[in-house]
């Protein structure tokens, strides 16, 4: 029974990996300044609310990485892996909420935004030398985890509904 769980625990982290892969890359991909855009981060935090930890992290890291490779952004793929993972990082320091969507859950999704917002500022600043640059782009990148947060509810409201994290109770910790 544990093999089953590990290969479904597996399959599960690879699927979260592809989706936050294909939102962030293709799924209203706007690019701008330095990077783009995009709402593959609420993917993020659906997977880090759901996979057990460290596979949120992983898969988070995996998709974001993959995205940046994909659209050509290959300066970006080493900071968007440390950046993602951090993401998913703060759903776990936080705790596991019984709902997807709840009150701590958006909370949370908005002290990821921070963090991406700080992470890109940083890595610009190391990547390019300039601080002007990096804080210049600051602005376009508040606008992504805003539309992540907020489509993270969406996602997380549908979930609930359909109690998607009870029904994949078999990737929790204590089953490993």
């Amino acid at each position: 029974m544990k093999n089953k769980n590990k290969l479904l625990l597996m399959t599960y982290t690879a699927v979260f990996a592809a989706l936050i892969c294909v939102t962030t890359a293709f799924v209203l991909h706007i690019p701008v300044g330095n990077g783009y855009i995009h709402v593959g981060d609420g993917i993020i935090y659906v997977a880090a609310s759901v996979l057990p930890f460290p596979f949120g992290m992983i898969a988070a890291s995996l998709g974001g990485g993959l995205a940046d490779f994909l659209s050509g952004y290959y300066i970006y793929i080493i900071p968007t892996v440390i950046i993602k993972s951090l993401n998913a990082l703060c759903f776990y320091l936080a705790g596991r909420s019984v709902k997807l969507f709840s009150f701590k859950s958006i909370m949370v999704s908005v002290a990821s935004g921070l963090v991406t917002i700080v992470g890109y500022f940083i890595a610009d600043f190391i990547l390019f030398g300039n601080f002007g640059a990096a804080f210049a782009a600051v602005f376009p990148g508040v606008l992504q985890p805003i539309g992540s947060t907020l489509f993270y509810c969406v996602i997380a409201f549908a979930l609930d509904k359909i109690s998607f994290k009870e029904r994949i109770s078999v990737l929790n910790e204590k089953n490993m």
